[in-house]
């Protein structure tokens, strides 16, 4: 009798197992045909690796600037809890039935030089730096902020891993998007809508989960090096050797401005104080401006809210109490540089010391903290170019705001809210990074991908200050009818957008594009094909920041700024779309027929628009009203007043 058990329970056994085996089989055959490319079944069991359409943070990441910076130099990436996933991409889906719907891609656990190896593997080109960015995927972006919520991609007909890369030239029917004053180019039908998490996390320094390229390059080889367009001349060692991952048009950069002073998320005061109901009041007033009709030099079509940027100006110079740290060693500490491509900090520095309308030494009255601290110096006396790590200069500055911590009550009352620093060196968001991103950084390098906060930080103009003695040198260009060149730009091949520009178009007879044009002192022939050109090309270098920006409106020429991701500055006030054209990196294809597509009169409007918002961008030796000094401390209070 227990023998025939034993064998009825082994038959039972076989046949239970045989079925669990059945259904299990059925299950991984359903899943390979309704679900895009297969997703792993133990994704299915698994809520952190299914990536639906939820608004929520948690969809994002929580990626801060520090993780950011450290990414280029970490092999793989940790989970929240510490523990290494494996490299594997996992995708979700909202609707499963075609190879069209829009996907959320979770790359944040696969180390990137494994992701890159593989797309190279597949588009059969070289490896290449360990800092550079995932490449191109083809996917282009739109400039409208998605409602749901979340990171939209809509895709066509992208394999798992990467496709060959999109000819951009042969995009077709092109036409101008454009309003009075302004114009941008229009984007295609593959789209990637930004969602406004993803936005509220740039802006408070986060980087989301989504490290796919926008830029398309055809596959074409460049002429002038024999590599592939984009890959020119990329440095070994500095971020933003590529593209970006995401694409934040000025559209969308606008929004975030307004979503930022909406919803304030400022530090709150440990102990109340004077200065706080100050900043209060002030920003009521603001908000509750009226009207005027005397102008007072204000030429409304500039500005983003004539009014408002009034109302504010009155009260900072009625109101602004700055309190100047006298702590910090020369020369990174108050020993400004007055001249060249970094200029704009040393030039603050020297007239906020000197200040004496401003400046307070009585600590209880100031709404502001000031570090009178040189990114430029910083990098010449400390950085190891051997080394090529910027260890000592994040540890420097750690170290400097541990001190004004411990020494002083101020710090500590906001957090830092109310403290800010100016500095135009390529690497101060790495090193301003930690604690120094409480406070109100005035960054030449205006990136949204590397951390810069709209509504937070302060895009500080990079002003090429070639004679110290004198900046207004040279200032002005002819008049509108003695412009015979349609569009000008000359420069060293830094990045990866300069080549693919001359690429396109070094050989028009209607635009003046070069490289490097020969040494003239003075630099006299760059300055004269400035003056004498309708547009002014601004094309990002290894940074999205470059002085031509304000060195056309020194030159009476309308800039067009091709940066993506490029907060152009004093963001916070001016209407930056009412006098510049901005073009998106992927539309250098189409730059002569965006130009072209402003009317006449369109571009003289465009012309007395840059002239009026020119006396926003001199220095003085002797500061005077509206000018570039008063104008970034102007955006400090302000950022200040909105975020109280």
């Amino acid at each position: 009798m227990d023998q025939e058990f034993r064998l009825l329970g082994s038959s039972g056994t076989r046949r239970l197992l045989l079925i669990i085996g059945t259904i299990l089989a059925l299950v991984v055959v359903v899943q390979y045909f309704e679900f895009p490319y297969g997703i792993d079944v133990s994704s299915l069991f698994s809520v952190g690796n299914v990536r639906g359409f939820s608004s929520s943070s948690e969809e994002l990441g929580n990626k801060t600037i520090d993780n950011v910076v450290e990414a280029s130099n970490t092999k793989k990436e940790a989970t929240q809890g510490g523990q290494l996933q494996e490299s594997k991409l996992d995708y979700a889906s909202k609707s499963n039935k075609n190879l069209n719907s829009s996907f959320v891609y979770n790359v944040s656990a696969v180390p990137q030089e494994d992701i890159e190896a593989e797309k190279n593997k597949t588009l059969g080109i070289a490896a290449k730096d360990d800092n550079s960015s995932i490449g191109s995927f083809g996917v282009d972006v739109t400039s409208t902020l998605g409602g749901n919520g979340s990171l939209n991609i809509g895709l066509t007909d992208v394999p798992p891993i990467a496709s060959p890369a999109r000819d951009s030239s042969s995009d077709k029917g092109f036409t101008s998007d454009t309003i009075l004053g302004s114009a941008v180019i229009p984007r295609s039908s593959d789209t990637l809508s930004v969602g406004k998490d993803a936005a509220d996390k740039l802006n408070m320094g986060e980087k989301p989960e989504l490290f796919l390229s926008n830029y398309s390059t055809s596959g074409k080889v460049s002429s002038m090096t024999g590599v592939p367009l984009g890959q020119e001349n990329k440095p070994k060692t500095l971020k933003g050797a590529g593209p970006p991952s995401i694409v934040f048009p000025i559209s969308e950069m606008n929004h975030m401005l307004l979503q930022s002073h909406a919803s304030s998320k400022s530090v709150t005061s440990q102990w109340p104080s004077k200065v706080d109901k100050e900043i209060l009041s002030a920003r009521s007033q603001i908000e509750n401006a009226p009207h005027k009709k005397k102008s007072d030099g204000i030429y409304a079509p500039v500005y983003r809210n004539a009014t408002m940027f009034k109302r504010s100006y009155e009260l900072m110079e009625k109101m602004l109490k700055v309190y100047i740290y006298g702590d910090g060693e020369k020369p990174i500490f108050h020993d400004p540089i007055l001249k060249g491509i970094y200029a704009s900090e040393g030039w603050f520095m020297m007239l906020m010391e000197a200040n004496k309308r401003f400046v307070t030494k009585e600590t209880e009255k100031a709404h502001l903290f000031y570090f009178p601290f040189s990114s430029r110096k910083l990098e010449l006396t400390l950085y190891n170019r051997k080394s090529y790590r910027r260890d000592k200069l994040i540890e420097y500055m750690k170290v400097y705001v541990d001190m004004i911590a411990a020494k002083y009550p101020f710090w500590n009352r906001t957090g830092g809210a109310d403290h800010f620093l100016a500095a135009c060196h390529d690497w101060a968001p790495a090193e301003t990074r930690g604690q120094l991103l409480n406070c109100i950084r005035v960054l030449c390098n205006s990136d949204i991908e590397v951390g810069f906060r709209i509504g937070q930080d302060v895009s500080l103009p990079e002003t090429y200050v070639r004679w110290a003695q004198n900046p207004l040198n040279h200032l002005g260009g002819n008049p509108p009818s003695q412009r015979p060149i349609l569009a000008f730009f000359a420069g060293n091949l830094h990045g990866y957008v300069r080549p693919i520009l001359l690429e396109y178009w070094k050989n028009d007879t209607d635009m003046k594009i070069f490289g490097p044009m020969p040494h003239v002192k003075g630099n006299t022939n760059y300055i004269e094909h400035m003056k004498t050109s309708k547009y002014c090309i601004c094309a990002r270098g290894y940074e999205v920041n470059s002085p031509r920006v304000v060195e056309a409106i020194f030159y009476d020429c309308v800039p067009v700024i091709i940066s993506d991701n490029y907060v152009p500055p004093l963001f916070e006030v001016l209407n930056w779309e009412s006098f510049a054209v901005f073009v998106l990196e992927k539309d250098i294809p189409n730059l002569k027929n965006v130009l072209l597509s402003i009317s006449e009169e369109m571009y003289l409007e465009m012309h007395k628009r840059v002239k009026k918002v020119q006396k926003h961008f001199l220095w003085h030796v002797e500061p005077v009203k509206y000018d570039l000094f008063h104008m970034i401390l102007h955006s400090v209070w302000y950022n200040r007043v909105f975020r109280i």
